[in-house]
């Protein structure tokens, strides 16, 4: 990679690669594999990768910044960027450094594999088995949503412990494991093409050294190292359809005419006010998030508390900022070739993604009682 800025370049890519695909990755749900390959080439997959395995050092910050500005491109490309650079942040901490190097050379895909059937999107509660047998241990396990699976390199993995009493325990299960099985190809609504599919494991045997931390700590990783990368990363890809929704809202009408009077859609004070609207509730979910990244990043006492709304409100007001963008564009909105109907897509599907709004808002709820997040 060279020394130009992180921004410079993903601009580079977003207008090369990503947004000339954006519409046949939606419409195919065929997964952004040019644009993956470039990130890898340019250094943007080692972003989080520390400069002594050879990555960029980049801080959360940074990766959001990447994350919004993708996301207003192709939300897909944006959704499994984010899940890579989640499981980056835990593979950082605990992963080998062999994987650590190749994440940041460009040469190796991850992804967070937590969502169950049977728990739904309670991550925080596995119900997948690791049953230890001598120096290897066996899981098995059915994967309920899985962004980019079959497609990734590994999966960054949750299970019940192995041997502790209590808790879960996080294991990096290459992709080419024996016993592993995908589902098939995504065929939804919105994020069509980031590759998320059931995945299930069935005598998936691994070496214990593929355990990352502590046998029985996996949940004070997944709430203390991932959990705050994926709610800002996100919270990110929501301001980023937000950004697009918006500027092709507007886009339409100063373009839309109405002959008769010699003006645009603009020009009618009605569409104005939805556009204000539009603004408003997307520069305020902006600050919130900009003020998350900063609590977590100096410590402030009120950064879980931060880092939890972040999600929350950036998600809940992507589905009223896209939803005002078709009412702005009407019948024009929603035909493929104007675009806002990707990204209202796009925003419905992201809002799924556990934890979900309801379950944020039980946490924020406690945490604003001063309870426990678990009770």
């Amino acid at each position: 990679m060279t020394d130009r800025p992180v921004l410079d370049v993903l601009e580079d890519i977003i207008t090369t690669v990503v947004e000339p695909r954006a519409a046949e990755v939606d419409s195919t749900g065929s997964f952004p594999r040019a644009a993956l390959t470039a990130f890898g080439e340019q250094g943007l997959l080692g972003l989080l990768s520390s400069p002594d395995v050879g990555g960029l050092g980049g801080s959360l910050a940074d990766a959001a910044q990447v994350v919004r500005r993708l996301s207003a491109s192709c939300g897909s490309t944006a959704m499994v960027l984010t899940m890579h650079y989640c499981a980056t942040a835990v593979i950082e901490a605990h992963g080998p450094d062999d994987i650590r190097q190749a994440i940041a050379a460009g040469r190796h895909l991850s992804t967070l594999a937590f969502s169950e059937t049977g728990s739904r999107s309670h991550f925080w509660a596995p119900l997948s088995t690791a049953a230890a047998e001598g120096d290897h241990v066996i899981l098995d396990a059915t994967k309920s949503w899985v962004t980019s699976a079959g497609e990734a390199d590994s999966y960054v993995w949750t299970s019940q412990p192995a041997l502790a009493d209590a808790g879960a325990t996080l294991w990096l299960v290459p992709a080419s494991t024996d016993g592993l099985t995908v589902a098939g190809p995504f065929d939804g609504l919105g994020l069509r093409g980031n590759a998320s599919s059931p995945v299930d494991a069935r005598g998936v045997r691994l070496p214990l050294s593929a355990r990352l931390g502590d046998d029985g700590a996996g949940l004070d990783l997944a709430l203390g190292v991932v959990l705050p990368v994926f709610q800002i990363l996100n919270a990110s890809c929501s301001l980023g359809l937000m950004d697009a929704g918006i500027a092709k809202a507007v886009a339409h009408a100063t373009a839309a005419r109405f002959e008769h009077l010699d003006q645009t859609l603009a020009d009618q004070p009605v569409a104005r006010q939805h556009l204000a609207a539009m603004r408003n509730r997307a520069d305020a979910a902006a600050t919130l998030v900009d003020d998350a990244v900063v609590a977590l990043a100096t410590g402030r006492p009120d950064a879980p508390l931060r880092m939890l709304q972040s999600k929350a409100v950036a998600g809940d007001t992507a589905l009223a900022v896209l939803d005002e963008a078709m009412r702005v564009g009407g019948g024009a909105a929603f035909r493929k070739d104007v675009g806002i109907e990707r990204h209202f897509r796009d925003a419905r599907a992201s809002a799924v993604m556990a934890p979900t709004v309801d379950a944020l808002q039980d946490f924020i709820g406690r945490a604003v009682c001063g309870l426990p997040l678990f009770g």
